[in-house]
C-alpha cells in the first residue's frame, strides 16, 4: 500500500469511474481528509448522463470492471446503462465514499499559491476551499457537441443531444431525424426505429462497424462460470489479451489491420443486402481513423422500409424539419443529435491557473498534452485521471484508470510539499508520443472527435495498454522535482 500523508488535503473533481477508483485508493492509503467533487446529484459519469435507449458499453463487463470489485455476472456479458449505473453506485456505497462525496457541486476554478503550496478551489456557488493536491477526474466525454446548423431555433419540434434524452416524449406515430452515425447513434437506432413511424439518419461520414458479441453467455458458459468461480477471473484476461494483442495493433497498420478491415466489410455484406446503401456505408478512410463502432443492431436498422439514410448533407432546418445540400424538405417531429462530446476542450470550462500566473487553458489552446497524460510542468501537485493521450477504443479504460491511480498514488507517496513533473521529463514523453503518433492510422487525416479542429490528436493512447502498464509501473521520482516544502 502506498504510504502518504495523513493530514493531505487532496480534492477529486468528478465522480464517475476515475473519480471513484482515485477516491478507493485514496481511502485505501488511509488518507480521510480528501473529498470528491461532482457536479451533478449523483455519482456514475456518463453512466448517470447518457440514458438514451439501447445505451450501453461495447467492452464486456468482466474487463469493464475495477480490479478491486470484479463483474461477477455468469449470464449476461454485456451489461446495459443502468446496470453500469448500478455498479458505480454500488462501489460508491460498499468502499465508504459517500461520506467524502459532496454532490451538485461544480469546480469553476483552481488556483496555486507557491507561498503556501496549495490550491484554492472555487466552485459555482462562490465558495472557496484550500487543498494540498487536486485530482481532475473530470474525464473527456461529458461535454455535448451540439453542431451549429442554420435555422436551428426555428423548428418546431422537440431536439435534444442524447445526453438530454427525453424520456416522457412518445416517438409512435413520429417522424424522427437522427444525426450522426457514431456508437450512440447505433445503439439508440434499433429502439427509435422499432418505435418511430419514420426515421431519416443523416450521416456525413461512414463509420467502420465490426460484429459485437452476444450480450449473454451461451448456456455451456453459464453453467462453467457457475461451478467454477475462477474462471471469472480467466474470462477478465483471456478478454484483455485478445483486445490488446489483437485489436491494438489496427490503429498501428500492425497484423491485425487488414483483418479488421475484412471482418468489416463481411459484416457489412452480410446484415446489408442491398448493394447501393452498402456503397454509401463503406468508409474512404482506413479503420481504426474513427472509432470503430463495435455493433450488430444498426445496420439492420438501417434496411427497413421506415427508415432512410441520408447522405447529402444539412443545409439547414426549417419549422417542419431539415433542408438536405440538394434542397430536398425531409419533414422531422423530433431531432436527436447524436453528434457526441466535444472531448478535445479538456478541464472547460474549469479555469486552471498555476505556478507564476500560468494558465493551463492558454496552454492548451493549440490541444491538450500531459506525461502520461497526468501532469503538467508548472501545476504542482496538480494531476490528471484519464487526461490527454489515455482513452481506448481497443481496450478498457477502467484499465487505463486503474494504471493512471496507482501512479498518482505513487507521486503522492512523495509529499509533504509540492510536485511536478519536469520539463524534460514532459519533452522525452512528448518526442515519444509524436513518434507513436506518426504510426497510428490517425494520421491519415480523416475527421474525428480524437482531433482538434488543426489536426492534433489529443485523446487516445497510441499503443498497446501493456505499454501504458509498463511505463506507469516505474518510480516517478526521477520524472518529479519537489518544491515548496512545509
Amino acid at each position: 500500500m502506498t504510504a502518504i500523508p495523513d493530514d493531505a488535503r487532496v480534492a477529486v473533481i468528478g465522480a464517475g469511474f476515475g473519480g471513484l477508483c482515485m477516491a478507493v485508493a485514496l481511502r485505501e492509503a488511509g488518507c480521510t481528509s480528501f473529498v470528491v467533487f461532482e457536479k451533478a446529484g449523483e455519482v456514475g459519469g456518463i453512466w448517470r448522463d447518457n440514458t438514451y435507449p439501447g445505451c450501453g458499453c461495447d467492452v464486456p463487463s468482466h474487463l469493464y470492471s475495477f480490479s478491486f470489485e470484479k463483474y461477477r455476472s455468469r449470464n449476461v456479458r454485456f451489461p446495459g446503462q443502468p446496470q453500469i449505473l448500478d455498479y458505480l453506485r454500488g462501489v460508491a456505497d460498499k468502499y465508504g465514499l459517500r461520506g467524502h462525496l459532496r454532490t451538485s457541486t461544480e469546480i469553476v476554478a483552481a488556483e496555486y499559491a507557491e507561498e503556501t503550496a496549495s490550491w484554492t478551489l472555487t466552485t459555482a456557488a462562490g465558495e472557496r476551499m484550500v487543498f494540498d493536491v487536486v485530482i481532475s477526474a473530470v474525464g473527456q466525454l461529458h461535454r455535448p457537441h451540439v453542431p451549429v446548423i442554420a435555422g436551428q431555433e426555428s423548428f418546431a419540434g422537440r431536439a435534444f443531444h442524447t445526453t438530454g434524452w427525453d424520456h416522457g416524449l412518445e416517438l409512435t406515430g413520429k417522424d424522427v431525424a437522427v444525426i450522426g452515425t457514431g456508437s450512440s447513434a447505433a445503439q439508440l437506432l434499433p429502439v427509435v426505429a422499432e418505435r418511430a413511424r419514420h426515421v431519416d439518419v443523416y450521416q456525413r461520414t461512414p463509420n467502420w462497424v465490426i460484429p459485437k458479441p452476444k450480450a449473454e453467455f451461451g448456456r455451456v458458459t453459464r453453467w462453467a462460470l457457475g461451478r467454477v468461480p475462477a474462471l471469472h477471473d480467466v474470462v477478465r484476461a483471456g478478454t484483455y489479451l485478445a483486445a490488446d494483442l489483437a485489436l491494438s495493433p489496427v490503429i498501428s497498420r500492425g497484423w491485425s489491420f487488414r483483418p479488421a478491415r475484412w471482418a468489416a466489410l463481411a459484416h457489412l455484406r452480410r446484415q446489408v443486402p442491398q448493394a447501393e446503401l452498402r456503397r454509401r456505408l463503406v468508409p474512404d478512410y482506413p479503420i481504426g481513423c474513427k472509432r470503430i463502432v463495435i455493433d450488430n443492431g444498426f445496420y439492420p436498422s438501417l434496411t427497413r422500409s421506415n427508415v432512410d439514410l441520408v447522405t447529402d448533407g444539412i443545409e439547414r432546418i426549417t419549422p417542419s424539419g431539415l433542408r438536405t445540400g440538394t434542397g430536398e424538405q425531409r419533414r422531422a417531429d423530433v431531432i436527436v443529435y447524436a453528434t457526441g462530446f466535444r472531448a478535445t476542450e479538456f478541464l472547460v470550462p474549469m479555469k486552471v491557473v498555476g505556478r507564476g500566473g500560468r494558465s493551463l487553458g492558454d496552454q492548451w489552446s493549440h490541444g491538450a498534452d500531459a506525461y502520461y497524460g497526468m501532469a503538467v510542468p508548472g501545476f504542482p501537485n496538480f494531476f490528471l485521471v484519464h487526461g490527454p493521450n489515455t482513452i481506448l477504443g481497443h481496450n478498457s479504460n477502467v484499465f487505463m484508470i486503474e494504471c493512471q491511480v496507482r501512479y498518482i498514488m505513487k507521486c503522492l507517496s512523495l509529499l509533504p510539499g509540492a510536485v511536478e513533473v519536469t520539463e524534460a521529463a514532459m519533452a522525452g514523453y512528448g518526442r515519444w508520443l509524436a513518434r507513436r503518433m506518426r504510426r497510428t492510422v490517425w494520421s491519415a487525416g480523416c475527421l474525428s472527435w480524437y482531433k482538434t479542429p488543426t489536426g492534433r490528436v489529443t485523446n487516445p493512447w497510441p499503443a498497446a495498454t501493456m505499454r501504458y502498464w509498463w511505463l506507469t509501473s516505474r518510480n516517478p521520482r526521477p520524472a518529479f522535482t519537489r518544491t515548496g516544502i512545509r
